[in-house]
Order: structure tokens, then sequence, then C-alpha cells
């Protein structure tokens, strides 16, 4: 891994708590995975927040896996910024 990549993951742990490793299982889950099922979808998400310690409702839970099953995903982040906080 190269001194940015590095530096990289120390401020995301510094300021997040996750263990880069934990990152890089994440996005290996993702690789081949199939976003318009929804078990595969609630299962990352459930993940996620586990992750970040950050508890999500049912309905919000919900609310994302549908989004993203129905493939609505919002491209801007401020809408996705919205969608989280809700």
């Amino acid at each position: 891994m190269s001194n940015s990549q590095d530096n990289l993951f120390d401020k995301v742990q510094k300021q997040t708590d996750l263990n880069p490793n934990d990152i890089y299982k994440v996005a290996d889950s993702v690789k081949n995975a199939d976003f318009s099922d929804e078990t595969t979808v609630r299962q990352l998400v459930q993940n996620l927040a586990k992750m970040a310690d950050q508890p999500i409702s049912k309905s919000k839970e919900d609310k994302i896996v549908e989004t993203i099953t129905k493939n609505n995903m919002p491209v801007d982040m401020q809408t996705l910024n919205k969608m989280f906080k809700k």
C-alpha cells in the first residue's frame, strides 16, 4: 500500500473508528453483489451500520434497501446525506 493510501486509511480510522481491513472486506463483498436482491442489500446496509456503530431504524433500513434495489439511487451527495439523516 502506498503512503497516500496509508494516510487516507489513517484519517478514516481516526474519524470513524473503522478498521481498514473492515473497509476492504466490505469493498470485496460488494464487487459482484446483486444490488437488485433485497436480501443482499439489506445485509450490506446492516453490516455498514454495525461497522459504523450507528443504529438504523427498520423504516430507514427499508427505505435505503428499496431505493437501492429499485435502482433509484440519487447521484448527488446532498440528496444522499438527506436520505441517511432522515
